[in-house]
């Protein structure tokens, strides 16, 4: 299994960064090969100052070796090696208008002292976050989500819907990251689902992406903004990190597993503000995102 979503992910990596270059027409991607000292490493991809795209990265890694202490806690055993690859991503637009968009896909193992599996499972996502609010847009991502849910399990898409909108949710701030999407952790192997249905759903949900976010960039890609309006991006980029450097199990588990630090941290934007006691005026487009972000709601009707 492990070869085979590996060998899935690196693909993806290589579809997912032609598509993006294709769109901003440019800038590229540049390659980082890294190895991390205690074992396996990864391929990281990143573009920064395109004609669309601000800063972005395409991620790729495959790590093995002895589970960390802090992570043995976490999983409440013993000594065990594990293995885990997964592809991350996270698009940071130019424009205001068009959204910030994060995805994860993920495979881990974990064996006895004679390699033997003792446990595996996948888990992933993918969540849009505007800074201006089309409603259409919202349900043209989400709509592109239930497809995929619902080719394997009409529950999948509002289960991992709502476990979207708790997982990101900036606690301290009382609202959400963003307008949600999928979040799903731990799909282990039930008399329902075998590993290999996880490993097709999980491949179906990342094969939707592109579909999900580049009709989306396509339309907002030009329409003219404000200063005052990249002043907003910037307010609100300032909680993307928030939530990322808070309360990501993703960042979380890259630091305490002595990830490479480049690769874990290019998440984060590179212009961000964070002004003291900031709200948006009443009735404004700004208010309006505020809004929808303390409630989260449902973008398809049932």
């Amino acid at each position: 299994m492990k070869e085979q979503f590996y060998t899935y992910i690196q693909k993806l990596q290589d579809q997912i960064v032609a598509a993006l270059e294709a769109i901003d027409s440019q800038a590229k991607f540049k390659e980082d090969i890294w190895k991390r000292p205690e074992g396996g490493g990864g391929r990281t991809r990143v573009i920064e100052n395109g004609k669309i795209f601000e800063k972005g990265g395409v991620n790729i890694s495959a790590v093995h070796g002895k589970l960390p202490d802090s992570m043995q806690k976490l999983f409440n055993v013993g000594e065990a090696d594990f293995f885990a690859c997964g592809l991350s991503l996270v698009i940071h637009p130019k424009s205001p208008m068009v959204p910030t968009v994060h995805a994860n896909w993920r495979y881990f193992e974990m064996y006895d002292d004679n390699r033997n599996v003792i446990q595996q499972w996948f888990g992933g996502g993918q969540d849009l976050t505007p800074y201006y609010l089309f409603e259409e847009d919202a349900t043209h991502f989400h709509q592109t989500c239930k497809n995929s849910c619902d080719k394997h399990n009409p529950e999948f898409y509002p289960k991992y819907k709502k476990q979207c909108d708790a997982y990101f949710w900036n606690a301290h701030r009382n609202e959400a990251r963003g307008i949600g999407g999928l979040f799903f952790d731990y799909c282990k192997a039930t008399p329902e689902m075998s590993m290999e249905n996880w490993y097709s759903f999980v491949t179906e949900v990342g094969n939707s992406f592109i579909q999900a976010y580049l009709p989306i960039v396509e339309k907002r890609k030009e329409l003219p903004y404000t200063p005052e309006q990249k002043n907003w991006q910037e307010i609100r980029r300032g909680r993307y990190v928030e939530f990322n450097l808070v309360h990501d199990k993703g960042t979380l588990f890259g630091l305490k597993t002595n990830g490479r630090i480049e690769s874990i941290l290019m998440s984060l934007p590179p212009h961000v503000q964070w002004v003291y006691d900031h709200h948006p005026e009443a009735g404004s487009e700004e208010e309006k995102l505020i809004k929808v972000l303390e409630n989260p709601k449902n973008w398809i009707a049932d």
